[in-house]
């Protein structure tokens, strides 16, 4: 595929847009506000003055937008619907599991060959080997497309034709990396609180990535068989140095909602008597909140 259209001209869908020109790809472009095209016309990018004109112009329609309602309030318009048919749209907004769900049924009941995407990656990542994209949808829109992709991410993962498996993954990701940032705020607020280096935390950190990853990976494996028998650090363990967490907040006088919240949990866990498992056992908690 040598022509591809962008819908969507916000930090990311502007990074997108000047990867693939770089590649000597012929790229469509349309935003509601012109304004944000400017430097891409500059570098060889075709602007069109509707979207519709910018579906026409491509068989591959990548949409980067806000959200799937932001998305929808442009794709519905009867012109737009008659020429996305037949077309590959790849959506790369931001959405849940039942949003993709439900815009995969839209996309065939017109006809569309239909590609879900998530990026995790920051704009200026993308087109770097470092770079991730989730998609998941018809094999046939990805086949179609996945050329396009591979210029824009070092690491296209493609997860089948389940629709919801790309903005589920995302959302996990999300999960993990919003969940690590609070505990990395929380523990910057320690550090300063004793007079100490958040600079050198944060470098200490880095370093041992790896070893943080592997403990992720030995708690999935213990969720995905369910077995939280032999724990090196116990579930109650854990607590406690979650405990302490809390005691060393009240003491220093700064902000508790983290540990609380965390120690809140990790009380369940204990009453429910998982003491003596794998901290992992706490999913079991989660479970029952579900």
């Amino acid at each position: 595929m040598s022509d591809v259209s962008i819908i969507g001209l916000g930090a990311m869908g502007t990074a997108l847009a000047h990867t693939l020109l770089a590649k000597g790809l012929r790229v469509t472009v349309w935003n509601r506000t012109s304004i944000k095209a400017g430097l891409l016309v500059q570098e060889g990018a075709i602007l069109a003055s509707r979207a519709v004109e910018a579906i026409r112009a491509s068989a591959v329609v990548i949409v980067c937008v806000h959200d799937y309602k932001t998305a929808y309030s442009i794709l519905e318009t009867e012109e737009v619907q008659a020429e996305l048919a037949g077309r590959v749209l790849v959506q790369l907004g931001t959405g849940s599991p039942q949003q993709a769900r439900d815009h995969e049924q839209w996309a065939k009941e017109r006809g569309v060959d239909y590609l879900d995407g998530a990026i995790a990656a920051t704009p200026v990542q993308i087109g770097k080997p470092g770079a991730t994209i989730f998609v998941s949808g018809a094999s046939s829109a990805f086949q179609k497309s996945e050329s396009l992709l591979k210029i824009l991410a070092g690491n296209i993962v493609y997860l089948g034709e389940q629709v919801a498996a790309a903005s589920a993954l995302d959302l996990a990701f999300l999960s993990f990396l919003f969940g690590s940032m609070l505990g990395f705020f929380h523990s910057a607020r320690i550090l300063e609180s004793e007079g100490l280096s958040v600079a050198s935390f944060g470098a200490m950190m880095t370093a041992i990535a790896p070893a943080v990853g592997e403990m992720m990976r030995h708690s999935a494996d213990a969720i995905a068989t369910d077995d939280y028998e032999q724990p090196e650090s116990s579930l109650k363990i854990c607590a406690e140095a979650v405990e302490l967490l809390a005691q060393q907040a009240h003491e220093a006088g700064i902000n508790a909602e983290f540990p609380l919240f965390a120690s809140g949990l990790f009380g369940r866990a204990i009453a429910a008597g998982y003491g003596n498992e794998k901290a992992a056992a706490l999913i079991k908690i989660l479970r029952v909140a579900a």
